[in-house]
């Protein structure tokens, strides 16, 4: 039987991890609900942030995690699917923008080479 990546998390993992660290996650937790609470953006526009940014750090939890809380806060499945789509631009948009290092360092060994 083939195991799986990352294993469910469920109720036995959530108190092995107040268990181990009780402090630093109820910290986490008040964190978590302020940045998520309505403020200068609404809940739902920071649920769909967060499906983005699920993707690019592809963090299967958050993804499934921030995509139900999204569907909860009021987001719709297009609306979902555009976050997601802004994910993969911004991400492909970082690769390219990054060919600039590469670009340079063709140039410096190209100089070096020549020099």
């Amino acid at each position: 039987m083939e195991e799986a990546l990352y294993p469910q998390s469920g109720g036995e993992i959530s108190r092995k991890r107040r268990e181990l660290a009780p402090a630093p996650l109820e910290a986490f937790r008040a964190f978590s609900a302020s940045v998520f609470a309505d403020g200068a953006l609404p809940a739902k526009a920071k649920q769909l942030i967060a499906v983005a940014v699920a993707h690019v750090t592809q963090c299967p939890y958050c993804i499934r995690g921030h995509t139900e809380a999204a569907l909860k806060a009021g987001a719709t499945e297009p609306e979902i699917m555009e976050a997601i789509w802004v994910a993969a631009e911004m991400r492909a948009g970082g690769a390219y923008a990054h060919s600039a290092l590469a670009i340079d360092t063709m140039r410096q060994v190209a100089s070096k080479r020549q020099g």
